[in-house]
């Protein structure tokens, strides 16, 4: 009997190992949906005079899309997001992530600007109440500015026509 312990355990570590591969990693759950957007009050980055903070947008549908300059992945999604944001109107705040500014205004030269504003997050304190674990994620705001879905990695077309847009396109038509 004892003999069959090791056996136990490899087979126990092989179901493991195979629920763990098998989950999507852009799921990564958020203990902040459903709840209201993290207060901030952060400079901008073409206008450092000027601060956004959530109350700005409320009234409105809108995303939180975290980026940085550095970030691979955010070159990957820029296209998909930009698009998605034209073809819908959307109100997109970005998040630059511990970046630096002439770095993200270098990039957004190259790559040009979707977002209707731009939010300086230097250290980092604004994605962490958000909960990022890394970039890109966006965040999709309600009217009332409750959180009511996040998304890890990059957006693809494929996220966009089965997820996003449905998820706006549902906000969009809850009165409030």
């Amino acid at each position: 009997m004892i003999r069959y312990i090791p056996l136990g355990i490899f087979a126990l570590l092989v179901v493991l190992l195979y629920f763990g591969l098998s989950n999507d990693p852009r799921k990564i759950p958020s203990p902040l949906v459903g709840k209201p957007v993290p207060a901030f009050n952060l400079p901008q980055l073409y206008d450092p005079t000027k601060r956004i903070q959530p109350e700005d947008l409320r009234g409105q549908v809108w995303v939180l899309n975290v980026w940085a300059s550095w970030c691979v992945s955010c070159r990957a999604e820029h296209a998909v997001l930009t698009q998605f944001i034209k073809d819908n109107q959307l109100t997109v705040l970005g998040l630059n992530y511990k970046d630096e500014s002439p770095d993200a205004k270098v990039w957004l030269a190259q790559h040009g600007n979707p977002y209707k504003v731009i939010a300086v997050d230097l250290d980092g304190r604004v994605g962490i109440d958000f909960g990022v674990y890394g970039v890109p994620e966006s965040f999709i705001m309600d009217k009332k500015g409750i959180i009511r879905y996040k998304f890890t990695g990059p957006i693809d077309q494929a996220a966009v026509e089965k997820v996003l847009k449905p998820m706006v396109d549902q906000l969009r038509a809850e009165k409030g």
